[in-house]
C-alpha cells in the first residue's frame, strides 16, 4: 500500500468511466443514512444533485451506474439505502408482514428525507435537487415531490399512486397511506415537474389498475394548477417490472432539459 498519487500519463489510475469521462464513487453516511455517491472528478464543480431511491428488498448498490451519465454533466448522483434495507436491515421492527415492512420503509425514508437534503446542501451547497425512484422508490419519489419543495424534478418509475393495501393494518402506516395516497392527493404535487413511467407488461403493477388511474389523477391536478406541461407520462411497450434502458434514458432527458 502506498500514498503515492502521481500516475504515469500513458497508463493512469483506472477509474469508473462514462463514455471516456471519469467519475468518482464515494461511500458516505449523510444524516445517518448510508449512501453511495457518484460524482465528477476532484476539482470539478458539482452543479446539480440527483437522489436515486431503490425498490423493496434491494439496496443502494443495485443502482450504481444506472444514472452515472449525469456525472459527465456536472451532477452528483446520491443513492441512499432506504430505511430497513441494505446496511439498515437491522433496524427492522418485529411483527411486520411483508407489505407493512415495505410501507414502514417508505414512511421512515420519507420522514428522514428533509435531514438528508440538509446534509446534501451542506456537502455540495444549495444546489437544485432532482429525485427518481423505482417501484417502492417510486412511492418515496411521489411523496417527496408533493411534500418537499426543494425537489426540482421528480421521476417515478414502475410504480403506482393507488396505494390500496388491505394487508397494512398498523395504525401509523394506515395514517401514512391515507395522508399521502397520490390518487387522492395529487393536487399537492404541481407545479413540480413530474415524470411517471411504466412498462405495459409489468406484473407487479398492471397498467390499467395502476398507471392509468395514477396518470389521470396527476393529469387533472396539473391541468387545474395551470401547468399541464409539467406532467409527463410514458408507457414502454414490452417492459416488465424493471427500470429499462428506455426508462433510464427518459429520466436523463427529463432531468437535463432546460
Amino acid at each position: 500500500m502506498t500514498n503515492e498519487r502521481s500516475f504515469n500519463p500513458a497508463d493512469p489510475h483506472a477509474t469508473p468511466l462514462y463514455q471516456g469521462t471519469p467519475y468518482l464513487i464515494e461511500r458516505r453516511v449523510l444524516a445517518g443514512v448510508p449512501c453511495l455517491i457518484e460524482r465528477p472528478p476532484e476539482m470539478t464543480d458539482v452543479q446539480n444533485v440527483c437522489l436515486v431511491y431503490h425498490g423493496a428488498w434491494a439496496a443502494k448498490e443495485g443502482k450504481l451506474g444506472v444514472y452515472s451519465a449525469l456525472t459527465a454533466r456536472g451532477w452528483a448522483v446520491v443513492i441512499p439505502d432506504a430505511a430497513l434495507h441494505g446496511e439498515r436491515t437491522g433496524d427492522t421492527p418485529p411483527g411486520l408482514n411483508a407489505r407493512e415492512y415495505m410501507w414502514e420503509s417508505v414512511r421512515r425514508t420519507v420522514a428522514e428525507a428533509p435531514a438528508l437534503l440538509d446534509a446534501l446542501a451542506e456537502t455540495f451547497g444549495p444546489l437544485p435537487v432532482s429525485i427518481t425512484g423505482s417501484s417502492m422508490g417510486g412511492y418515496v419519489t411521489q411523496t417527496l415531490a408533493r411534500t418537499e419543495r426543494r425537489v426540482g424534478r421528480a421521476a417515478a418509475l414502475i410504480t403506482s399512486g393507488v396505494w390500496e393495501e388491505p394487508e397494512v393494518r398498523k395504525p401509523e402506516l394506515r395514517a401514512f397511506l391515507e395522508a399521502n395516497r397520490p390518487v387522492t392527493h395529487a393536487e399537492g404535487t404541481p407545479p413540480t415537474p413530474l415524470l411517471l413511467a411504466s412498462g405495459d407488461r409489468d406484473p407487479a403493477f398492471p397498467l390499467a389498475a395502476n398507471h392509468v388511474p395514477t396518470a389521470a389523477a396527476y393529469r387533472e391536478a396539473y391541468a387545474r394548477a395551470g401547468c399541464p406541461e409539467n406532467f409527463r407520462e410514458v408507457v414502454f411497450p414490452g417492459v416488465g417490472h424493471y427500470t429499462s434502458r428506455g426508462m433510464r434514458d427518459a429520466v436523463l432527458q427529463f432531468f437535463l432539459q432546460d
